[in-house]
């Protein structure tokens, strides 16, 4: 059977966005549910990988290693100084809104005593978020908005309209953090016309997620795990 190339890309995306609101309502311990998150991601994406042309063997090597890591490192101070140094700054009406929601907790406080909730949710963030996202974000994305026909073009392939587009739709996914979102989504993508490697995608996004996974447990602010 033949499967659209945007569907394989775009796909798992589409399914972990779905299930954000299902995973709210299912009555559920808070164990079972990541565990079942976990799984039918992992599923979706062992059933596209092999079939994904940029992800196959000798296309994931990194091109610049130090550059991804002071990157993601960046990414994450972004994300969490400002409301270190300004605590109400995100509280705004900038930020909290009827477009871009308000921000709460990512996980009820019986998950957060749990080292295994917290570790599947770490796992979550860390590796199969930068896949699904930078899939469809960057790899799918910023082609496609150049040329339907998105296979025909390289990685990193650089159009301005294409960049900002992403950039502010990545923004717009973070809800009320979307100043750190548009932040990262213009390195990002920056980064994808730089190295063209969707392995320094995968890695500089995970790397944000892993600081911002630590600093979550360690300073209790779970409202960055949405």
């Amino acid at each position: 059977m033949t499967i659209s190339p945007s569907l394989l890309y775009a796909g798992p995306f589409v399914l972990f966005v779905a299930l954000l609101p299902v995973q709210r309502i299912l009555p559920w311990p808070p164990l079972w549910v990541n565990l079942a998150y976990v799984a039918i991601m992992l599923c979706a994406l062992t059933v596209v990988w092999r079939r994904i042309p940029d992800l196959q063997r000798g296309k994931l090597g990194l091109r610049n290693w130090q550059g991804t890591l002071a990157i993601g490192v960046f990414v994450f101070i972004v994300w969490v100084v400002p409301d270190r140094l300004f605590p109400a700054y995100h509280h705004s009406i900038i930020f909290e809104n009827s477009l871009t929601g308000g921000i709460s907790a990512g996980l009820s406080e019986a998950a957060r005593s749990q080292p295994a909730v917290l570790w599947l949710r770490a796992f979550r963030a860390v590796v199969i978020v930068p896949i699904v996202e930078e899939l469809f974000w960057r790899a799918w994305m910023m082609r496609w908005l150049i040329v339907p026909d998105f296979l025909s073009i390289p990685l990193g392939t650089l159009s301005a309209r294409a960049f900002w587009l992403v950039a502010v739709m990545f923004a717009l996914e973070h809800g009320a953090l979307w100043d750190a979102g548009l932040i990262a989504g213009v390195l990002y993508n920056w980064w994808m016309v730089r190295t063209k490697s969707l392995g320094d995608l995968f890695l500089v996004h995970a790397i944000s997620n892993a600081c911002i996974s630590i600093y979550v447990v360690a300073a209790g602010r779970w409202e960055y795990w949405s």
